[in-house]
């Protein structure tokens, strides 16, 4: 479980800022807006950020409260979702729970682009705070 002062920083790339373009849209129309915060695997297994593929779930494992530095997203529910590989219990993004667009809005307002990254810091096991730097 992630502690206090926990932190990783990732590269945006396009796809992690407009996710409603970019995947696969034979499943979907596409979304404009949509966008999502990507997890590496090695600080999903370090940190045990699960998807739904594990159990239990809930707050600390797939879900978590987070806001930004900026003020623009506050004490929102991030939900750790999707995998690398089928069936695997890590999650490889984070998207805010039931609205795909948040963080499409988020970047947006940050005009965040490729040359930007996201700076994801643990405040204690179950509160994130997110950072365009």
């Amino acid at each position: 479980m992630a502690r206090a002062g926990d932190t990783y920083t990732v590269s945006l790339k396009p796809p992690h800022l407009a996710w409603g373009e970019y995947r696969n849209p034979t499943n979907r129309d596409i979304v404009s807006g949509e966008g999502y915060i990507p997890i590496p695997k090695n600080y999903a297994i370090n940190y045990e950020v699960f998807n739904s593929n594990h159990t239990p779930s809930g707050l600390g494992c797939n879900l978590f409260y987070a806001s930004s530095t900026d003020g623009f997203l506050n004490n929102v529910l991030l939900l750790a979702q999707g995998c690398s590989t089928a069936g695997d219990v890590y999650a490889k993004q984070f998207s805010v729970q039931g609205n795909l667009q948040m963080i499409g809005n988020w970047y947006k307002s940050c005009n965040a682009t490729p040359n930007n990254s996201v700076r994801v810091t643990w405040v204690n096991p179950t509160t994130i705070s997110l950072e365009i730097i």
